[in-house]
């Protein structure tokens, strides 16, 4: 079973990319506190799909609290210099906003957590 749920801050805006006929894809770095005496975070790379970049775009910021639930995926790729290049990512499926402006936590997202999920 590939289930991920995570929730974290955006490390970084949202990055949005014209795929052609229509498609799109947005991608982000969210990341998600470890829960250990040393503390720090994890920085993981999350791309969202469908219906999803626009909304993403439009709400999400870096510094933003997210909660997503998706998958993993993994790719891999030759990079110009030719080394073969591997990534890991979490493609979500459901994304919900945690943060409204002025950075108050939001009792009740903007935008509902099912408008922004993939059917």
């Amino acid at each position: 079973m590939n289930v991920v749920t995570l929730i974290g801050n955006l490390a970084t805006d949202v990055e949005l990319k014209e795929l052609g006929e229509g498609k799109r894809v947005a991608s982000f770095l969210l990341a998600v506190d470890r829960a250990s005496k040393e503390g720090g975070a994890d920085f993981v790379r999350v791309s969202v799909w469908d219906r999803q970049p626009d909304l993403c775009r439009q709400f999400l910021h870096k510094g933003d609290r997210a909660a997503l639930d998706g998958r993993l995926r993994s790719r891999s790729w030759q990079a110009p210099d030719g080394t073969r290049r591997n990534a890991v990512e979490v493609v979500a499926n459901r994304v919900q906003f945690l943060t409204v402006s002025g950075s108050e936590p939001a009792a009740t997202p903007k935008t509902p957590f099912e408008e922004a999920a993939v059917s």
